[in-house]
């Protein structure tokens, strides 16, 4: 007896059928690219150090590990940000609705995702002759010797990492939680965080870090107390004198010296704030740690 099956075909959230350009950086702390917008999406990842990007009218740092989408005819540089950066870019076509999803879209690429990064751009460097550094890489030239299902695989790669990331953003809208809102909340405190402790030795103006994070003063300074408990000048003090405390235990330098080394005004001022946040001064505390 003939049994008569019913074909289906699959549902595709992302079809990607063109890749444009494939570049993998590892450069110094003075470069920059100028800017370019074109007609298709650009996905950066950081791999690692920073790299501070601007996007249409909006400039923010871009950490290790993070990952960032430009949409087509969106403006957008980068440049290098107190570091030597490794990043991977990756253009690419996809007129699918969902892509939507990702206009806007910047977060950290939890352990899981990372290794779809890291097969793309193996399976692009046995795929295509990629020049080191190259940013006026307009074209993927092929491999003569490629190895079988290298570029499918690229494609494939991409388009899977993209439906787990959309999977995120649909989760987190899911729970009445704006798509990108948590994420990029817990990036934000990551970043002023580390910029505060490696700058403990200056003076840091809020101005500073609205630079640094691409975002107004108001507003670090609410989602900091909101995530902290703290306000950003209480924490940056509190690691100043933390880190003060080291460099007394380590009996290499003077009072004096360590007031001038974490940006206070004068020794008196570096005392009495020592005090107020250990409840004795900095000659108590050396002391106490003579009788131990």
């Amino acid at each position: 007896m003939a049994v008569s099956y019913k074909k289906t075909r699959p549902k595709t959230l992302f079809y990607i059928p063109e890749i444009v350009t494939i570049h993998y950086y590892e450069l110094d702390k003075s470069f920059v690219f100028e800017g370019e917008a074109h007609d298709f999406w650009e996905m950066v990842y950081v791999d690692k150090g920073a790299v501070e990007i601007q996007a249409d009218d909006k400039t923010l740092v871009l950490n290790q590990g993070e990952v960032l989408f430009h949409k087509p005819h969106e403006f957008h540089a980068i440049r290098a940000f107190r570091s030597n950066p490794n990043f991977f870019v990756i253009s690419f076509v996809c007129r699918s609705p969902a892509m939507r999803l990702f206009e806007g879209y910047r977060a950290a690429l939890s352990q899981s995702l990372r290794p779809f990064v890291s097969s793309i751009i193996t399976e692009a460097r046995n795929s295509f002759h990629i020049p080191k550094n190259d940013v006026t890489l307009l074209k993927l030239r092929r491999r003569s010797q490629a190895k079988e299902g290298g570029e499918q695989l690229i494609k494939t790669y991409l388009e899977q990492l993209l439906i787990l990331l959309a999977r995120v953003i649909l989760e987190q809208k899911d729970n009445s939680v704006s798509p990108v809102r948590e994420s990029m909340e817990t990036q934000l405190i990551s970043t002023i965080k580390t910029y505060i402790q490696n700058n403990l030795g200056k003076k840091i103006a809020m101005e500073e870090l609205a630079g640094v994070t691409g975002y107004s003063t108001s507003y670090i300074s609410r989602i900091f107390r909101q995530q902290c408990g703290t306000t950003i000048g209480k924490y940056i003090t509190a690691k100043k004198i933390t880190y003060a405390k080291e460099l007394i235990r380590n009996h290499t330098y003077n009072m004096a010296q360590i007031a001038d080394m974490l940006a206070f005004d004068t020794p008196q001022y570096f005392a009495g704030t020592f005090k107020k946040e250990t409840g004795m001064t900095p000659s108590e505390f050396k002391r106490s740690l003579d009788i131990k």
